[in-house]
């Protein structure tokens, strides 16, 4: 486990009128000064996935970054350099070089259990080394559940204390084997911590190192779980025009313009019952569905319209970089 030092220097911008003959003759000595740029600092954990440098850790504590610096935990201080940051799911990899390096061992986050140990490494708060130990309090928390719709990860909740510097750090099992990557994305959580799962963390941090960016695949369809009291809502209201007959399923509310969901004949009102051939019951099981298929592939999703059963055949597409829903 190492600690990482990141910083980027944001430049100041001056404003037009700052340059304009007539503002600059009227203030003169008294012209207001031209913004000056300043350096960011930030501080987060990482840790050795490979003997030759390789690192995971979190996107939002390299983000930008024009320097990183890594501190191994012999004191060592080596220069680092960002292979690839990923927004969506907050992770990224850096490169140290140097050869030999102890790894961590990977585990397997797919089997966890609410109640198993949780172990946390990290430097929080510019404490070096420190390890807090907990419990598994959930699996599977959406990231709307969590509080940040804008990422594509299924969270791993724990009570082991996570806070300002683990972010990027491991989180363990009671055999030492990193089960996730800790993050401190709710500043306002207290008792409560998240981790993003390995296997997770792990796909996103082979395509960082192969491509250096990772390609979301995309439907372009915005869900909600179907509830009876969201169901009884939207039937007794005339302006969406829709009549929903069943209780549960995953309710597409609306259709992106010129989307791959739009291409296959997607509509709104229409309900997800299976996706290849696997039901699904919540609108996070889909997009974890969506996020392991492949670009350009046939995804075949069982839907009902009209109280009618359906066989669509969709082809993700990659996800929109300026698109944030």
């Amino acid at each position: 486990v190492v600690r990482i030092d990141s910083s980027r220097t944001v430049r100041g911008r001056t404003p037009a009128i700052f340059n304009d003959p007539a503002f600059r003759q009227f203030f003169g000595s008294q012209m207001p000064s031209a913004p000056s740029n300043r350096v960011e600092r930030g501080q987060g954990s990482g840790f050795i996935i490979r003997s030759n440098g390789l690192i995971v850790t979190n996107a939002h504590v390299v983000s930008g970054a024009d320097m990183v610096t890594v501190t191994m935990k012999d004191g060592r201080e080596l220069k680092g350099r960002v292979l690839g940051a990923d927004s969506l799911t907050d992770v990224a990899v850096v490169k140290v070089e140097a050869t030999n390096l102890p790894t961590v061992t990977l585990g397997n986050s797919e089997r966890l259990r609410p109640g198993e140990w949780a172990i946390a490494i990290g430097n929080p708060l510019g404490l070096d080394n420190t390890v807090t130990a907990g419990i598994i309090s959930a699996i599977g928390r959406s990231s709307s559940q969590v509080g940040v719709p804008d990422k594509r990860v299924s969270f791993i909740q724990t009570d082991a204390a996570i806070n300002p510097g683990n972010s990027g750090g491991p989180l363990l099992n009671d055999l030492g084997e990193v089960i996730g990557v800790n993050t401190a994305i709710r500043a306002d959580a207290q008792g409560l911590g998240f981790a993003i799962p390995i296997e997770t963390a792990q796909r996103v941090a082979e395509q960082l190192i192969s491509k250096g960016k990772v390609e979301h695949p995309f439907l372009g369809v915005q869900m909600v779980d179907l509830t009876p009291n969201l169901r009884k809502e939207i039937n007794e209201n005339d302006e969406l025009k829709l009549k929903i007959n069943r209780d549960q399923g995953v309710l597409i509310v609306r259709v992106m313009d010129k989307s791959p969901a739009a291409k296959a004949g997607i509509q709104q009102g229409d309900v997800i019952q299976k996706v290849d051939g696997q039901p699904v019951k919540s609108a996070a099981e889909v997009q974890a569905k969506v996020e392991i298929s492949k670009i350009g592939e046939n995804l075949s999703l069982e839907i009902i319209r009209n109280g009618q059963t359906r066989q669509v055949q969709i082809q993700p597409g990659t996800f929109p970089k300026e698109r944030e829903n």
